[in-house]
């Protein structure tokens, strides 16, 4: 399939503008894109982040942020590996109360209140429990409060593992209705192969009609089945939201003015074109 036959750039031009006029927004951060080399939580990413969402907030929309990075401000607070599910549930405990604080910290930076979500599979697929949380995460948006989310790893096992944010951020845009799910990694999109091992990968402007494909590549044939990076769970969480009829973007972090950029209908990352034909005009 050619990608004028995946995507058509009516489409993707359409998708685009859904993406810019988006009133309620989902931006996930992964853990990557919040820490450093030896997996510490980095001051300057969280910041740069803040600022990227702060651009949205001043534009007076509504942001939900899921952000991993707990077990790795944990690991950064008190020097233990994380070799052992245990470990990892014990460092999230210690790294999530760190994370929090310097959310707090640099979202006053804008006078903005921030607060704490935290949930597991049990929350979302307990209709009652859902519930609970899409009324409270309406009302903290209607006080401007910044909702902060993320997985409660001190609790869950399974879920400790590559990629649990990225379907939890993808079940929160469709479960509380928002326009736009905007997944932010250490790559600035869709690839057709990894990029920090194969200088010709190519990165995807739009998927579509394609998916199939994308997730094949992306895919890549790993034993893990997470493919490079953890961007299958990515992948698959932008396609879930876009089945809802909500545009969804893959995007690099550490791209300057990565949100305001797509707030104004630029060229970002990799777009997921809403399907079931819920663009057409």
């Amino acid at each position: 399939m050619s990608e004028s036959e995946a995507v058509t750039p009516e489409e993707i031009e359409r998708a685009r503008r859904l993406a810019a006029d988006a009133e309620r927004v989902v931006v996930k951060a992964g853990t990557n894109s919040l820490t450093d080399d030896d997996s510490n939580l980095d001051d300057d990413k969280l910041d740069k982040l803040v600022d990227d969402v702060e651009a949205l907030l001043s534009r007076g929309k509504e942001v939900l942020l899921v952000s991993s990075g707990a077990i790795g401000a944990g690991k950064g607070r008190v020097g233990y590996p994380h070799e052992t599910v245990e470990e990892s549930q014990a460092l999230s405990t210690v790294g999530q109360s760190h994370l929090m604080r310097r959310y707090t910290e640099s979202f006053e930076r804008y006078g903005r209140t921030v607060a704490q979500i935290l949930l597991t599979d049990h929350d979302l697929g307990n209709p009652e429990r859902f519930t609970n949380f899409r009324n409270t995460v309406e009302t903290l948006l209607e006080w401007g409060v910044v909702p902060i989310i993320n997985e409660n790893d001190a609790v869950a096992t399974e879920e400790i593992r590559i990629g649990d944010n990225d379907m939890l951020s993808s079940s929160v845009a469709i479960g509380v209705d928002v326009d736009l799910l905007v997944t932010l990694t250490d790559v600035d999109g869709v690839y057709t192969d990894n990029p920090k091992r194969e200088p010709s990968a190519r990165r995807i402007e739009a998927v579509g009609r394609n998916y199939g494909e994308v997730q094949e590549l992306v895919a890549g044939g790993s034993s893990d089945g997470v493919g490079f990076g953890g961007i299958l769970t990515k992948v698959q969480g932008a396609r879930d939201a876009s089945e809802h009829g909500i545009p969804a973007i893959i995007a690099g972090s550490a791209e300057p003015d990565v949100l305001e950029r797509i707030a104004t209908g630029k060229s970002v990352g990799t777009l997921f074109v809403p399907v079931n034909g819920v663009i057409d005009d």
